[in-house]
């Protein structure tokens, strides 16, 4: 998550990768290292009167961030929040650049003015033909997001499959990562180690990382967008972390009919080529305010829209629509999903074996979030890739690992 630090030289920011493990100590090893302010010149807090202090006595009043092994989780610090820091010493604050042009400087032709300028056009097609959901998998996701959150707060994923040489994407599992919802945000706590997992598995199972899957909420549907300017931004973060041209970003919302009964809908659609690399090269105004048009994303400098140059684009130039199929792929979707609002137990593994007794070993274990809990106690390096082949190629379990999962259910 992004931290927005206020301080004498103005407005930071500070990038955390884990806001549950990160403690005030994380943060302040973070501003030494991206500021360069020393870890024990500083001050944090989060209140503003902080940057009144005038002496020790008054910085030693600030005690809300004085415990270095607090979490930033339990501050309730969240992206974008504002931090305030004072600190003792100098340091020196690099000044904007300034590239004399014209007539006082380097002349610039036609084609430099023309090389300057960022253009944004419609896509008209996606680098990635169609996208196949899993049935099963899909179900698991919105029945969850449908009935139990009952499209409140927002919920998402990462989706997982392969890609065809014809640009064609099958999902056929979703990662649910840790995460917080509300009706206009969807934050994610990305756990590297939880994810190393996550990978493990996808490789052993022959897939990868392949789009990005979320909900909007009842709240948004009352609204004239078909992307938010939050939602452009983090599908545009995942996409350009990807790497993968034919990502997918795929939307689930409620849509209430004519005669007031409400229909699911699954959307996908590709971010276009010039908003993936207007992310990269940091054109995007990152720091939404209350009363920013939803519909509209701003940029930090101009860029050109049809004929006219401006600071703000409608979200609908920056997606690419992509076809919608469905499929039966390998895995089930029937075993609990992680980092929801029930603990994993193993309880829930001696459930899903006894519920599955009558089918081969091999099937009752082609589960993604399944082979999840397995991964946990496992060696990632050995038993997954040998579980994972099994799977993959449905043939026998070795004995060795079935009479394994089986203690650990009975256990229960």
């Amino acid at each position: 998550m992004m931290l927005r630090l206020r301080s004498r030289d103005g407005l930071e920011r500070v990038m955390v990768e884990n806001p549950h493990a990160t403690t005030v100590l994380g943060l302040k090893r973070l501003i030494e290292a991206q500021l360069r302010i020393p870890v024990q010149n500083q001050t944090l807090s989060t209140n503003q009167n902080l940057l009144l202090a005038k002496s020790r006595e008054d910085l030693h009043r600030f005690t809300d961030m004085a415990n270095p092994d607090v979490t930033l989780s339990s501050l309730n610090l969240a992206h974008g929040s504002i931090v305030f820091l004072t600190y003792e010493g100098e340091r020196h604050v690099a000044g904007p650049a300034f590239n004399p042009a014209g007539s006082f400087g380097r002349k610039m032709t036609m084609d430099d003015l023309i090389a300057k300028q960022m253009r944004v056009t419609r896509q008209e097609n996606p680098h990635c033909e169609l996208v196949s959901f899993d049935r099963d998998c899909a179900n698991a996701f919105q029945h969850y997001v449908n009935d139990t959150l009952a499209f409140a707060v927002k919920r998402g994923g990462f989706m997982y499959g392969n890609v065809s040489e014809e640009g064609k994407v099958e999902v056929d599992f979703i990662y649910e990562p840790p995460q917080q919802g509300s009706e206009e945000n969807l934050l994610f706590f990305r756990d590297p180690e939880e994810e190393k997992l996550v990978e493990a598995i996808a490789a052993g199972l022959g897939m990868r990382r392949v789009g990005f899957i979320f909900t909007q909420t009842i709240s948004q549907d009352k609204k004239d967008y078909t992307l938010s300017n939050r939602e452009v931004l983090q599908a545009a973060e995942y996409h350009a972390e990807s790497g993968l041209k034919e990502w997918v970003t795929a939307v689930v919302k409620l849509e209430v009919n004519e005669d007031m009964s409400a229909d699911v809908h699954f959307e996908a659609f590709q971010i276009s080529d010039v908003c993936v690399r207007l992310f990269k090269e940091g054109w995007f105004e990152t720091e939404i305010k209350e009363d920013d048009d939803p519909k509209l994303s701003k940029m930090k400098k101009d860029v050109v829209v049809g004929v006219k140059d401006t600071k703000e684009v409608d979200n609908d130039f920056f997606l690419v629509v992509v076809k919608i199929s469905d499929h039966q792929g390998p895995l089930s979707s029937t075993f609990p999903v992680e980092n929801r609002n029930t603990q994993m137990t193993v309880k829930a593994l001696k459930n899903h074996l006894d519920r599955t007794k009558s089918l081969p070993f091999v099937k009752r274990i082609s589960d993604f979030h399944l082979l999840l809990v397995l991964a946990r106690v496992l060696d990632v390096n050995a038993d997954v890739p040998a579980l994972t082949e099994c799977v993959q190629t449905q043939t026998s379990v070795p004995e060795g690992y079935q009479i394994l999962i089986e203690s650990m259910a009975s256990t229960a």
